[in-house]
């Protein structure tokens, strides 16, 4: 029997109050807030940042390609189960979904702000205000706390602040205030993550300057992956897992087509570079690390299907995206049967229903 499938990856769209009325009182009068521009509509205005965060994208969903546009969208006009909860069943039983594992929208942007004690408040904000969201349908929204590793001593009490409020996983800021996450002063934090069993998740675009590059501007679309590949490799050649073999990891919705290539690369470099590149010695090779510690979230990834023999299936993770604007809603069902139709009832249970449910214990 074909389980009904669970969304590893979907989103909110923070509604207007969700900074302003949530966050430290000290930090109010410069709280992230929406605002009506001239010709871009309605968008976030975050202090200390210099662009602005059109809806436009964050809840195209089910749009035509051409109809797709950052700018000229009202609040009014985006689906309204991204923030109002009590619509979000619906939403989902269109699609075919059971439950999803909710991210940030706007949040994401947060994550490379450069101020960490204004990045900690928004964050601490978005929490309250998504344990309340996710409080509506208890089965069926499963809420990602954010943190903002401001301090490795922040993050270890932030996780267990997260997990104190129900959330069954974190997701991570791309790049960390002190060091990088290879350093062993995480090391505290690894050991947190382990002890709660909480999976700590590293989202596309939240690392500073994801997205950019050379070329047209629909260049751009290819490389937003690389921060999580980077991430990735940071941990593995660093000897994270070696330290932490329980550490549980999510590199999310940087499609999965590319892993079995990765896996071999990396494998490549250790096996002839890894004298003269002086990496540390690991225990085993860097591709048993990614297949066993490390899961991917994909949405449309034909690819991802067609090579799950090269890694470990049961480590992939289909995910809609819904509302963003790369979501299959409201055809995830027709996306699955095409891109699935090679796989084994069990492969696709596990990709689209078990492995989820058993990473965040969902009941």
């Amino acid at each position: 029997m074909i389980k009904t499938p669970i969304s590893a990856d979907s989103h909110i769209t923070e509604p207007p109050n969700c900074y302003v009325d949530y966050i430290d009182p000290k930090f109010r009068d410069r709280a992230p807030h929406m605002k009506t521009l001239p010709n871009v509509g309605d968008a976030f205005l975050v202090d200390g940042m210099p662009s602005t965060i059109p809806m436009g994208l964050v809840a195209a969903a089910g749009k035509e390609p051409s109809k797709i546009t950052t700018d000229g969208v009202r609040f009014e006009e985006l689906w309204r189960s991204g923030w109002d909860a009590t619509h979000r069943v619906a939403d989902q039983e269109k699609d075919g979904v059971g439950a999803e594992i909710i991210y940030p929208t706007v949040g994401m942007v947060i994550c490379n702000h450069p101020d960490f004690d204004y990045k900690k408040a928004c964050f601490e904000a978005y929490n309250r205000w998504l344990s309340e969201y996710c409080a509506v349908a208890p089965t069926r929204l499963y809420g990602m706390g954010q943190v903002s590793m401001r301090t490795p001593e922040d993050g270890v009490a932030e996780l267990k602040a997260v997990k104190a409020m129900g959330f069954k996983g974190v997701m991570m800021p791309g790049d960390p205030a002190v060091e990088d996450y290879d350093s062993p002063v995480y090391d505290k934090v690894w050991a947190t993550a382990v002890e709660l069993n909480l999976p700590l998740a590293f989202h596309i675009l939240t690392t500073r300057g994801a997205g950019t590059t050379r070329g047209p501007r629909i260049n751009s679309f290819l490389s937003i992956i690389r921060g999580c590949q980077d991430i990735m490799g940071t941990l593995i050649f660093g000897g994270v897992f070696d330290r932490f073999p329980d550490l549980k990891i999510v590199c999310v919705e940087a499609d999965a087509g590319w892993v079995p290539h990765y896996m071999y690369r990396m494998d490549h470099a250790y096996k002839r570079h890894r004298y003269w590149l002086k990496a540390p010695p690991l225990k085993r090779l860097p591709s048993e690390y990614f297949r066993e510690n490390i899961y991917t979230t994909f949405q449309d990834d034909y690819v991802a299907f067609q090579t799950k023999d090269l890694v470990n299936v049961n480590r992939l993770m289909w995910a809609s995206d819904f509302p963003h604007s790369d979501s299959t809603w409201p055809d995830s069902q027709a996306v699955l049967n095409e891109q699935t139709k090679n796989l084994t009832e069990h492969e696709r249970n596990r990709i689209c229903h078990d492995n989820v449910a058993e990473l965040y214990g969902l009941n």
